[in-house]
């Protein structure tokens, strides 16, 4: 969706093309930024996906990604694990899936006379959830709770989760038997909610290309794993940063403005006011700031401009976003509001 040209926000004397002053400011996006290149020599045609992922890394969230089979979604995910320090676990939810299967369980070790904790898939630092709405609603609230809470309840012990920590949840949205969806107070708990769609002719090539070439070199003494471009330490690096990019107030009342005509859209149109049921929580508005600062980061400014908070919003919102009876029956969701709204709510 085009958004209107806007003049950015200056700090001081800074320019938008003036560099950040700050040398480890700009050696923590550049090391992110080598990150986003190599997954787009690795994922050809899902540019949006890729720079997700890592806005996600950056602000700490959780990613459910909606698109057909043979997107690259799994690919994606795997491609960035290899490239920063933690290990990776893929869970493939299925209709028997038991919540103890992803968080682990007590196990009896008779030779001690005692339980021993073994622990589940959920422990590792990178985490696919693979069709998440095949599994039934106990498990998938295993899994939420884990996202929101950062910690695992077996018995009467609580085990916390590491530090790196993030879940890409993918679903299948044109399939709709034997699936669970996720419950729309349940969707909160995600940072972003992505759609991704097919790649075009050219990508296509390029898709073709890249299976050629990892086909000739598999099984080849040349293969090896890619070298890792992130440390944890980076990571947590980069994270603290983002607080330190400089926010206007006039621009901080625009991202508050914004989520709360997520919750009264009546000021922007009687037309929008009929087709709300329920807008984004609080938690609706911390996510927006924190993709917003990702994208700022990643653009090499250390202040925020609108133009950040409009790439990120539609996927931060649009599942926060409840249409009413009357949108579903003219067929719109949650994206299509957030869409009407980022167009009648005026800039700074």
């Amino acid at each position: 969706m085009p958004f209107r040209e806007v003049q950015p926000v200056p700090r001081g004397e800074r320019t938008m093309d003036s560099p950040s002053p700050d040398p480890t400011l700009d050696a923590l996006r550049e090391a992110f930024l080598r990150l986003d290149a190599a997954l787009g020599e690795r994922i050809v045609g899902q540019s949006v996906l890729t720079r997700r992922l890592i806005v996600a890394l950056l602000a700490d969230g959780h990613l459910l990604v909606e698109g057909a089979p043979g997107l690259a979604k799994t690919t994606a995910i795997k491609e960035l694990a290899a490239r920063i320090e933690g290990d990776f676990s893929r869970i493939q939810f299925t209709p028997d899936l038991l919540p103890a299967d992803l968080t682990g369980t007590d196990v009896f070790r008779p030779q001690e006379g005692r339980f021993e904790f073994q622990p589940g898939p959920v422990f590792h630092n990178l985490r696919l959830a693979d069709e998440v709405n095949r599994a039934p609603a106990k498990v998938q609230s295993a899994l939420l709770e884990a996202m929101g809470e950062r910690q695992v309840t077996v018995g009467a012990r609580t085990y916390p989760l590491p530090r790196l920590f993030l879940v890409m949840a993918t679903q299948n949205p044109i399939e709709q038997e034997g699936t669970y969806p996720l419950p729309e107070a349940q969707l909160d708990r995600f940072l972003m909610h992505v759609r991704i769609g097919y790649p075009d002719a050219g990508a296509e090539t390029g898709i073709l290309r890249l299976a050629r070439e990892q086909a000739l070199s598999e099984g080849s003494l040349g293969a090896s794993r890619p070298a890792m471009l992130l440390t944890q330490e980076q990571v947590f690096a980069a994270r603290r940063a983002l607080f330190s990019l400089h926010m206007a107030p006039a621009l901080e009342r625009y991202l508050i403005e914004l989520v709360l005509a997520t919750r009264d859209p009546a000021p922007y149109g009687e037309d929008l006011a009929r087709l709300v049921a329920f807008g984004a929580s609080p938690r609706g508005s911390i996510a927006l700031e924190r993709c917003a600062r990702a994208e700022a980061f990643l653009a090499g400014r250390d202040y925020l401009t609108p133009d950040d908070i409009q790439a990120v919003a539609l996927d931060v919102l649009r599942h926060r976003v409840l249409p009413s009876y009357e949108a579903e029956a003219e067929g719109l969701d949650g994206g299509a509001i957030v869409e009407r709204l980022l167009q009648r709510v005026p800039l700074p």
